[in-house]
């Protein structure tokens, strides 16, 4: 169980302004083995809710308590180090993240995964951003989790690939929890049971993924008479 209590987050500029709120006072119990879409407009800071799920960044105010074992964002291109190859970046991982795992197990697992080839052994500053994804896609389903996060990943790659990490995904189910960003409407409908849906800062909770599906495309409607039609891709 994930539990999130009066939690803020705001992103500061340079010149020490703040961009204002992204999220507000959001209050959620995300329960064990339910599979959550998380839906939201661009910008509504689904991203942000994924990362300080996974407690790679920190509220503002507020809290979250993980009362499980939580993955990194899944699809996040960043958090490897430039300098370093594909493989010595799994290894390190694989030391630190491992909990006594075969460290050579999981880095033959994600060579295989992320599909690099040579790249693999080259430094990750030379990796394109769908090139670090997979890499992170393959590391993160290296390990054995209680929840998964997942931030557009199933979307890395060409079709082959695609189906490849929505396989994977799909095996996930019954052995883990997921919860999911992502643009594609049948891969929400498909894995998930539960909705959630971000507006103006603010979580709903829809115990069904149909419901939340339903109040963003209430939102993203065009107004009546008008031609006008949502962004190509979203759902």
């Amino acid at each position: 169980m994930i539990t999130i209590r009066n939690l803020y987050k705001r992103y500061h500029c340079r010149d020490g302004k703040d961009n204002g709120w992204v999220l507000k006072n959001i209050n959620l119990t995300i329960p064990d083995n339910v599979n959550v879409g998380l839906l939201g407009r661009n910008g509504a800071g689904k991203s942000t809710l994924l990362r300080l799920i996974s407690g790679m960044d920190s509220p503002e105010l507020g809290t979250v308590e993980r009362h499980c074992h939580v993955s990194w964002p899944i699809g996040l291109a960043g958090g490897f180090q430039g300098s370093m190859t594909g493989r010595q970046n799994v290894k390190f991982v694989a030391r630190v993240h491992g909990g006594g795992m075969n460290v050579q197990r999981i880095i033959d697992y994600v060579e295989g995964f992320a599909e690099l080839g040579s790249a693999f052994d080259r430094p990750i500053k030379t990796y394109s951003s769908g090139m670090r994804a997979r890499l992170n896609f393959g590391l993160s389903l290296a390990f054995d989790f209680d929840v998964y996060l997942s931030d557009e990943a199933t979307a890395v790659g060409d079709q082959t690939f695609k189906a490849k990490a929505s396989r994977a995904f799909k095996d996930k189910v019954g052995q883990a929890s997921l919860i999911i960003v992502s643009h594609t409407e049948g891969i929400l409908k498909e894995l998930c049971q539960a909705g959630i849906y971000l507006k103006e800062g603010q979580a709903t909770w829809y115990d069904d993924i149909n419901d939340a599906i339903k109040a963003y495309h209430e939102e993203t409607a065009p107004p009546s008479g008008s031609s006008k039609r949502p962004p190509s891709g979203e759902p």
